[in-house]
């Protein structure tokens, strides 16, 4: 896959569909590479007519690793952030730079979780960029919404793992956790996913500085309200990683209704592929 040089790193990416269609980004979360958008999905917008680009952020994938030290917790829950490398907007300013790098003006923005959130500030930050927002299994940064539940911090504090034994387990644990109790996955496709993402690359100090991140940010609720877009959210009820709240708080910044999907979690079941790329689609062609 190719990389493009952004915002001063590197993003590796990927492309789908006519590259003379419009494009549509696809911004993944936390610690998660971008093939977690799955090929297929990332096909059947394109063959909604949409040129789809996913990539992984900084501190993940193939992307630019950076090469800093991770806040502690302990600092972070102080609200001691002078530690944190970066913020939401740079994160933004890496899609920028991606357009940029691309030879594009403007994009569809869908982000996913900590995407949603890179999304949200992108298109505060360059609403001139932007054609359309979808954010998906979100929050909008406020303290009082989209919290994760205890069970899940627990999860996300523990230690991190040695092996890609380990990183199976710990991976396996948290999507028994956080998946969509409505649409389980297989636990041995579960196991098989989690190794090959292992074996692309393994971030754990990556993801540390992701979660700096997303603590340090601020709250973007005021701001979403001068997002004048097409815009969409989706969330489901059952969210135990990003709960309901913060997509219902996203939806009301925004003044939209948020599609609320009854027994999902916090990933992608495959049975619901088709209601996200539908309302993905449809928000889209409210767009330029």
């Amino acid at each position: 896959m190719p990389q493009a040089a952004a915002n001063g790193i590197k993003l590796e990416y990927d492309t789908f569909g006519d590259p003379g269609a419009p494009p549509l980004v696809l911004i993944m979360g936390l610690g998660t590479q971008m093939t977690a958008w799955p090929a297929p999905f990332c096909q059947a917008i394109a063959d909604e007519g949409f040129r789809v680009i996913r990539f992984d952020n900084r501190d993940c994938g193939l992307s630019t690793i950076l090469e800093v030290p991770a806040p502690s917790f302990g600092d972070l829950l102080a609200g001691d952030t002078s530690g944190v490398p970066y913020l939401m907007s740079d994160l933004a300013d890496d899609v920028a730079g991606l357009l940029d790098a691309l030879g594009l003006d403007s994009a569809h923005i869908v982000g996913l979780s900590m995407g949603g959130m890179i999304a949200q500030q992108f298109a505060i930050d360059h609403p001139q960029r932007v054609r359309t927002l979808c954010s998906i299994m979100s929050t909008t940064g406020a303290a009082d919404v989209g919290q994760p539940s205890g069970e899940v911090l627990t999860l996300l504090l523990s230690p991190a793992a040695t092996n890609r034994d380990e990183a199976v387990d710990n991976g396996q644990r948290m999507y028994a956790t956080i998946g969509s109790p409505a649409y389980p996955m297989p636990p041995a496709e579960l196991r098989a996913l989690i190794g090959q993402a292992y074996d692309r690359s393994f971030t754990p100090a990556g993801t540390a500085r992701q979660i700096a991140c997303i603590v340090a940010s601020p709250d973007r609720t005021a701001a979403l309200a001068a997002v004048s877009v097409p815009s969409a959210v989706i969330h489901g009820d059952s969210d135990k990683l990003v709960d309901v709240s913060g997509g219902r708080a996203t939806a009301a910044a925004l003044g939209v209704e948020p599609l609320i999907l009854p027994g999902a979690g916090h990933d992608l079941p495959e049975q619901l592929w088709p209601t996200y790329v539908e309302a993905i689609v449809a928000n889209a062609r409210k767009g330029a």
